[in-house]
């Protein structure tokens, strides 16, 4: 091969290389773009489901999922990127907002398959949820309505004793170890918040009671 031949490589290899890396990096680009849309729009569809403004929240994910959808569309080529840990992330947020909602809201649990997401995300933006929960008894008890705490306590039990079944290596899972272990000390720290509220309750109502066949709803002595 003479120097000329070499040359005329060379020229080829540096046009494909910023070729391919131009490519690359303008993928990579959509991928940022969309996993900060998606995150804030899931983040947002969360404050939403916490003020009861379910048709708001419900508006908020599906921007969210056409996002990422466009996303999918547009990274097909492009699998390392699709698969990178900044997408990973977007796609357990929206996870996590679409449990979130569906739970509080008395809608079905939706599935990966039908919110487009892989199991590992989706299983750790289920472990997500049950700090949501948390927030939710904890908002429930500071206005003195426990009208639907036990039944969250009850669905952070079912998502953790669901989490803890899939026993595989964190590089399989996403990390979904280090997650489930995190939600154990809140699920245990909301039974005791829950529990002792549960009880200062029912002293409250026993002792409203006794005052009232006491005093037969008249007059109290002065303290």
């Amino acid at each position: 091969m003479t120097h000329g031949q070499d040359d005329g490589r060379m020229a080829r290899v540096a046009r494909q290389a910023i070729d391919d890396f131009t490519a690359k990096h303008q993928a990579r680009e959509l991928g940022l773009r969309v996993s900060r849309e998606a995150i804030r729009l899931s983040a947002n569809t969360i404050r939403a489901a916490h003020r009861g403004d379910f048709e708001e929240a419900r508006g908020l994910l599906a921007q969210a999922g056409s996002s990422l959808e466009g996303a999918a569309d547009g990274l097909k080529d492009w699998p390392e990127i699709y698969y990178a840990g900044f997408l990973a992330d977007a796609r357990k947020e929206f996870t996590e907002a679409n449990i979130t909602l569906a739970l509080v809201s008395d809608s079905p649990l939706p599935l990966p398959g039908e919110i487009g997401v892989e199991m590992a995300p989706y299983l750790n933006g289920m472990g997500e949820v049950i700090g949501e929960l948390r927030r939710f008894i904890l908002d429930s008890l500071r206005r003195n309505d426990t009208g639907r705490c036990e039944e969250y306590m009850q669905k952070m039990d079912d998502i953790y004793s669901l989490l803890v079944t899939v026993d595989f290596p964190e590089g399989v899972t996403g990390g979904l170890r280090r997650t489930t272990d995190a939600m154990r000390g809140i699920v245990e720290r909301t039974r005791g918040d829950l529990t002792m509220a549960l009880r200062q309750r029912e002293l409250e109502e026993k002792l409203a009671s006794w005052e009232q066949n006491v005093w037969g709803g008249g007059q109290r002595p002065p303290p």
